[in-house]
């Protein structure tokens, strides 16, 4: 079975470099509280800035929950995430599908960020409603983070 990979899009006023940081470094001042994996709002989402770096988040207590690892870290142009959460969106470590993000200066300024989601196939039979729901869902995640670097 052949999944196309989720390809979302969005324009921001800011450089890419400051688009790279606000992206990676600083995930959680804007991914939206609740909308998590963990037990309870994170606190903070912390992507390690160097390949094979842990992707995760950590909730007020100080608990951690993992969501994957960093496969390619080359600030300001490309980031690539391990996504490694299973159908129920729990950290499995044998499942790995992989979120790049490009961030490409545009000729009039700001950037254009573009993310895919791609090796949805390997959810199996679960593909299809895994696609479903994450499409949308990138769409959402890439608003947010753009209202915060237009901010």
């Amino acid at each position: 079975m052949t999944i196309a990979p989720v390809v979302k899009s969005v324009d921001i006023k800011a450089p890419p470099a400051r688009a790279f940081t606000l992206f990676a470094e600083r995930m959680g001042s804007w991914w939206p509280r609740g909308k998590t994996v963990g037990g309870k709002p994170h606190a903070d989402i912390v992507v390690e800035p160097h390949v094979g770096g842990r992707w995760y988040e950590r909730d007020e207590e100080g608990t951690e929950t993992p969501w994957g690892q960093v496969l390619v870290w080359e600030p300001p142009a490309r980031l690539v995430l391990g996504w490694q959460l299973d159908s129920s969106f729990r950290f499995d470590s044998d499942m790995l599908t992989e979120v790049e993000l490009a961030f490409v200066a545009l000729p009039e300024g700001g950037t254009r960020v573009t993310l895919e989601h791609r090796n949805l196939e390997r959810y199996g039979e679960d593909a299809p409603r895994i696609a479903g729901l994450v499409g949308p869902g990138w769409g959402d995640i890439l608003q947010l983070f753009a209202s915060a670097a237009d901010a």
